[in-house]
């Protein structure tokens, strides 16, 4: 059985085919979990069973269920500071959905600002004015060459930041309770501890994949115009996704063939900015967050209100 998850805000979040459950560690030292159904909306789609398709409705499943498990994160140790009773009430805590809906609308458009809009200008100033060139294979190169180092530069920058730093430090815990779960050893800390903070089926990864598939499947088809070259990258940005999704899925499962170590290094190495070593305190909470859903799938629980 997969199991999947991310770091939010002060905890762990991990998801099953069927639930998901997010672990928080509060200030007093409790760890408050919410375990829920999963909506299956994507899975109502013929295309969503069909490779490559499949994918495109996976990222973005996985993106409304991320946005909101960050929302709920923050939503939950905000109101801690003014709640009393923390086990009783912060468990029960539910965020506006219009909150999380906007959020993910907001982090899709700066991403695409960022990742795909500048890029794209700062190559065309570069075509125009200080290397002159017109060959469309290399201004794909530089674009791509562009926006990985915009996405190395944002991580390395926000890493600075304290918060960001214990984000991290759960990412690597979430990587620590999977692979633990994965090897089938018992779901302690002592094991868990052992394990290695790099997943091959980490988001980074994920999205390092996405950055450079993205060059090649621009170069075969090309636009003239400046806007032509972004419409026609936002059309087959997700046909990018659902590629890197089936590598993905292929590296993970053939992840022990020499070659595919070789060939997954650079997702492993990237993930040096964005996965921390953990406390045990922090590799504990992921480890409340897997129990809870593997429990929930064993059981074929209803969701916990």
């Amino acid at each position: 059985m997969d199991i999947g998850g991310q770091a939010v805000i002060e905890g762990v979040m991990m998801s099953s085919p069927h639930y998901y459950a997010i672990a928080l560690r509060l200030k007093d030292g409790n760890i408050v979990v919410k375990r829920e159904t999963k909506s299956r909306w994507a899975e109502k789609f013929f295309l969503s069973r069909l490779p490559l398709f499949r994918g495109i409705f996976i990222l973005l499943a996985t993106l409304v269920l991320g946005i909101k498990s960050l929302t709920y994160s923050a939503d939950i140790l905000s109101h801690e500071a003014t709640e009393k009773d923390n086990d009783q009430r912060l468990g029960k805590s539910k965020s506006d959905p219009w909150l999380w809906a906007g959020t993910l609308i907001f982090s899709l458009l700066v991403g695409l600002f960022l990742f795909l809009v500048l890029p794209l200008g700062i190559t065309e100033y570069l075509r125009r004015g200080l290397l002159k060139f017109e060959s469309g294979l290399l201004f794909n190169v530089v674009d791509g060459a562009i926006r990985i180092l915009i996405f190395l530069l944002y991580v390395f920058a926000i890493s600075f930041l304290k918060d960001i730093r214990r984000l991290f430090q759960y990412h690597g815990a979430e990587h620590k309770a999977a692979y633990t779960y994965e090897g089938g050893n018992e779901l302690k800390v002592e094991n868990a501890r052992k394990q290695t903070i790099f997943h091959p089926r980490c988001g980074t990864s994920f999205l390092l994949v996405v950055m450079v598939l993205a060059i090649f499947l621009f170069s075969i088809f090309n636009a003239p115009t400046l806007l032509g070259k972004l419409l026609l990258r936002l059309a087959l940005l997700p046909f990018v996704a659902g590629i890197a999704y089936e590598m993905i899925k292929l590296t993970s499962k053939l992840r022990t063939h020499r070659l595919i170590k070789l060939v997954i290094v650079p997702n492993l190495w990237l993930q040096r900015l964005t996965a921390r070593e953990p406390s045990d305190t922090q590799i504990e909470v992921a480890l409340v967050a897997i129990k809870e859903v593997l429990e929930a799938e064993k059981a074929g629980s209803n969701a916990i209100p």
